[in-house]
């Protein structure tokens, strides 16, 4: 099939601007959870999702927008916790994934079980994508950008020195609010690009193959989008032309750009390294 063809669907179109909204989304964002250590947050509100898709389906209602609310509340609860129970930031994901996937379970067994809707969402399901959901793909991705505009000198103070921003005037516990409810709803809507099980992968792996290329932060923010972006892309792509589920087609292509990242680093390193021996 031709890319002529190819893009004359419908619903095509629909997944590729969709998946190059939220790609360039969690990308963004996840260079500040990596680097503020909370990269781990999309999979442990991913887990959370399961519960917020399986009551919307069992009431009826859209799954992705019952899960939005669901998730950003779960996302309050972790900073809840992790401030006045005095868990690290790592228990207190921990607590709230499983408390997230044990309330789904519960929800989807008095749903009926399994059915194909909710194994879209665990698996991902880019080519369903309805028109209201790629504008919901479009208004996340436009707060995303805005949030980052406006808070960007607060949020870089605080993922590299978070008492330094402190010190500085920056109100760090708000700042932390912001990121991460964004990142929860972002979590929510990429649930449609690669499912619950891989959307911490779409958090984590850019920005991780970003940074480590990158000379400076902007340029890591930019890189990761363009890696994530290129990585769903191709992956809708092949995974249409191969009958292949495209979440893991995505996912793989991403941790292959990572590997290609890695190797001109050491490439770059080595080069460098002779040149100062010589």
């Amino acid at each position: 099939m031709s890319i002529a063809e190819f893009l004359s669907f419908a619903f095509v179109q629909r997944a590729l601007i969709a998946g190059a909204l939220i790609a360039a989304t969690t990308a963004a964002l996840g260079v500040f959870l990596v680097l503020k250590r909370l990269s781990l947050i999309g999979d442990s509100l991913s887990h959370v999702a399961l519960s917020g898709v399986a009551l919307g389906l069992i009431t009826k209602a859209s799954p992705v927008f019952v899960a939005v609310p669901v998730v950003m509340g779960s996302a309050l609860l972790i900073l809840k916790i992790k401030k006045h129970a005095r868990v690290y930031t790592d228990g207190a994901l921990g607590i709230v994934s499983a408390l997230g996937i044990s309330a789904g379970l519960i929800i989807a067994a008095l749903a009926g079980g399994f059915n194909a809707d909710l194994m879209s969402f665990l698996f991902g399901g880019i080519l369903t994508v309805s028109r209201a959901e790629l504008l919901l793909a479009a208004a996340l991705a436009a707060a995303a950008a805005g949030i980052i505009y406006i808070f960007y000198n607060d949020l870089t103070a605080l993922v590299f020195d978070e008492n330094f921003a402190r010190a500085a005037g920056v109100d760090t516990e708000k700042t932390e609010t912001i990121l991460v409810l964004i990142s929860a709803a972002a979590v929510v809507v990429a649930m449609k690009v690669v499912g619950i099980m891989l959307v911490s992968a779409m958090i984590i792996i850019p920005p991780s193959a970003a940074l480590l290329l990158a000379a400076d932060f902007k340029r890591a923010v930019m890189l990761a989008c363009a890696f994530s972006v290129c990585a769903v892309l191709l992956g809708i792509y092949f995974a249409f032309l191969l009958n292949l589920p495209a979440g893991a087609v995505i996912i793989i292509i991403n941790i292959l750009i990572l590997i290609f990242c890695s190797a001109v680093r050491k490439y770059v390193i080595k080069k460098r390294t002779s040149a100062r021996i010589d």
